[in-house]
Formats: C-alpha cells, structure tokens, sequence
C-alpha cells in the first residue's frame, strides 16, 4: 500500500516566512503531530538566502539587494547563498524522516533520491538532468550538459530531514550576480562563468514555461519516483504557531539574518 504524504497548495510567499514555514513542518514533523510533506512555493518579493553559516559581508552585495529591492533571509539548513528570482523558479521543500528517502547515515542517498523526484519532473517537461555529487564546497545537485539547473540544501534532526531546493524556470545571470559574491571575481566576471556553469528549463526549452505547469510535474515526480500519494491539506493550527513564532522572532531578525544569532 502507498503511503500518502501531505502537500501544501503551491504558494507565493516573502523570504522570512518562506523559511518561517518550513522549520514548522519539520518541527511538527519530529513531533508527529503531520505526515511526511512536500511543499512548493515561489518568493515575492526576490531574495537571497544564506546558508546556516555563511557571512553575510563575503557573500552578499547589500547595497545592491537595498536598490534592487531584494529580500535577505538566513536558512536553518547549510549550503551556500542563493537567489530566488521571484519569477525564475519553483522552490520544493520536502519534510520527512529519513527511513522514507535514504539511510540515516548517508546523506547523499537521501539528496539522490529527491533529485531522482525532481528529474523526472524535468523529463516530463521535456528536459533530461543528470545527479551531481557535488563537491566540499557544494551540495549536490542536478545538471544538464553539465550545467547546474537544480540546486538544494539540508537540515536533519532526529531522524528527519529538511530538504528545500530550486528549480529554475528562467535565470537572469546578470542580477544574480549583481547580488551573489562569488570568491575573488568582479560581478562581470562571475556573470561570464555563470553562463557556462547554469541554465534553466527556458534556455533547454527554448520557450516559456508556466510555474503551475513546474508545479504539476514535480507532483508527478515526487508521486512516480517516491511511489507516494499526495493529499492536498493546509498547515495544522500547531504549525502555523510555530510559524509565526519563528516568523517574527528568528527569520525576520536582524540578529539572525546578519549573525545566525537569536537575541
């Protein structure tokens, strides 16, 4: 028999709360109080994210996130810094212990058995990625032609994992690297090695492609891969408590964005 997992309706959310939500679900998780989860989403408006332990100063160009009007949140998970355009992607978090993805003691299985999800999602639309070990600096991910088109990060506790990851509809490498600070590298010369290093299902594509339709085939994906069913549901009441609380005093702090720090 199939397990069925919940998924949250498709969402566009701010930074802050975005991150706010999924430490929820993985704290009511590890409580048991809901199923393994999958949840889609989209950020409005743009931001950048932070790894766990990153530094705010090496990775990102504040004045430039101030100008452009671009968010800045720190993730609960590691990883490196990453920008969401608010129309460019469709970001997937996936919730659930860890028996249900891969072995405890072997993180990369459960990143193998997510990207497999994704990727089938990508060859229903008609574009065929390959698994990335990654390396020390970079957590695995998902390639065409040896370019980056999927990226993810996580956080485990208990048994349980977080995982959230992007999916690029479209990509403007120009703002991204406007942005991103990239080690020893003007935003002109990361712009000219991202454009060997990343692409996008537009670029394979050839053509526009709606972010519902992204939705849909990652539901197909996450379904055929993971041999699950999925039941649409809201948050719980316990979860949107949780998320508020860490909305106002963790993701939308100073301290924690800047430092990685709570008062």
């Amino acid at each position: 028999m199939m397990d069925t997992w919940r998924l949250l309706p498709f969402d566009v959310r701010s930074a802050a709360w975005n991150m706010a939500v999924d430490e929820a679900i993985l704290q009511a998780r590890i409580a048991e109080k809901v199923p393994n989860t999958l949840r889609l989403y989209r950020w409005s408006p743009s931001a950048v994210s932070l790894g766990r332990n990153e530094t705010v100063n090496e990775r990102v160009y504040l004045q430039a996130a101030k100008q452009f009007g671009v968010d800045m949140v720190r993730r609960c998970s590691g990883g490196g810094t990453v920008y969401h355009d608010c129309d460019g992607e469709v970001t997937y978090s996936v919730v659930a212990n860890t028996s249900a993805l891969g072995r405890l003691d072997d993180v990369a299985s459960v990143y193998f058995k997510i990207y497999a999800a994704v990727a089938d999602a990508l060859r229903l639309l008609g574009v065929s990625a390959d698994f990335n070990n990654g390396d020390a600096k970079n957590c695995p991910n998902l390639t065409v032609g040896g370019k980056k088109i999927s990226g993810s990060s996580q956080a485990l506790s208990r048994g349980y994992v977080l995982q959230h990851g992007t999916l690029l509809r479209s990509v403007n490498l120009d703002r991204m690297f406007q942005l991103l600070k990239i080690d020893h590298l003007s935003s002109t010369q990361a712009t000219a090695i991202g454009q060997q290093k990343i692409t996008s299902i537009t670029t394979e594509l050839k053509h526009t492609i709606s972010s519902d339709t992204i939705a849909n085939a990652l539901k197909q994906g996450f379904k055929a891969i993971l041999k699950i069913q999925l039941q649409e549901n809201p948050l719980t009441p316990f979860e949107e408590v949780i998320a508020e609380k860490l909305y106002k005093e963790k993701y939308s702090t100073k301290e924690w964005t800047l430092n990685g720090k709570l008062v």
